[in-house]
């Protein structure tokens, strides 16, 4: 198995991030620095999967794959998404021991809403991933009335800074507030269109992503996936995945 496929399954980090890592020189088998070509061995014990070798990422020995979990986590306003422990707020403080725990994406520490926490590297890699475009859809309230033409605008795409985002689905909520579904993940990208028409968002809430909806769980509390939640999710992301 490819090292960056290994390490995204250990839960250590997305493929896409171990093969920074890799390149970065940041991971070692044994003793010697690892490339992007290598791959690792592994062997069936009662325990699961284990790799022959020991790997190293940061200085620090990876843990071996453990069972996949999936949770549904409601961010609340002024938890950071970072997992730094070093950071008060951070969602870190928030998560279990075991099994590890990582989000899939971040949301702003003055966002709120749908975070997908997991362990799983490979659905990390694929949720994340611009080329497959998957939906994410947010309620945001902005600082005053809007008409139909702020609609239009947001819908067909803004121009800020020196990007022009993709189309996305809006529609109207209030007389202050819409809805928003994105296939793109842009830092920042609701608030930044919000202000190139002369708005500013003052609460922004995720909902859903992709099949996965937030209903009615509280802010700070978190679950775990349904069986059925979960079939929907990865059937969600592998007919997109098909598609890109």
């Amino acid at each position: 198995m490819r090292l960056a496929k290994y390490l995204a399954l250990t839960g250590c980090c997305s493929r896409r991030a171990a093969t920074r890592l890799i390149r970065d020189g940041l991971v070692r088998i044994n003793d010697r620095l690892a490339t992007h070509v290598d791959t690792v061995s592994l062997i069936h014990t009662e325990a699961g999967l284990q790799c022959t070798d020991k790997i190293y990422v940061n200085g620090e020995l990876v843990s071996e794959i453990e069972a996949k979990a999936y949770w549904l986590f409601h961010k609340a306003v002024g938890t950071d998404s970072r997992l730094l422990a070093d950071l008060s707020c951070s969602l870190l403080h928030l998560l279990p021991a075991s099994p590890r725990l990582y989000p899939i994406g971040r949301l702003d520490k003055d966002s709120r809403g749908l975070l997908i926490l997991t362990n799983d590297g490979e659905l990390t890699h694929k949720l994340m991933h611009p080329d497959f475009g998957h939906a994410k859809t947010y309620h945001v309230q902005v600082d005053r009335p809007f008409d139909d033409a702020f609609l239009a605008n947001m819908a067909a795409g803004v121009s800020y800074k020196d990007v022009t985002t993709l189309p996305c689905v809006m529609s109207r909520l209030d007389a202050d507030k819409y809805e928003i579904t994105l296939t793109q993940g842009l830092n920042r990208q609701i608030r930044r269109m919000s202000q190139a028409l002369g708005f500013k968002v003052i609460d922004l809430k995720r909902v859903s992503i992709q099949s996965l909806q937030l209903g009615d769980l509280p802010e700070g509390c978190m679950r775990p996936l349904t069986s059925v939640e979960l079939t929907e999710l990865l059937a969600s992301v592998a007919c997109t995945e098909a598609d890109a």
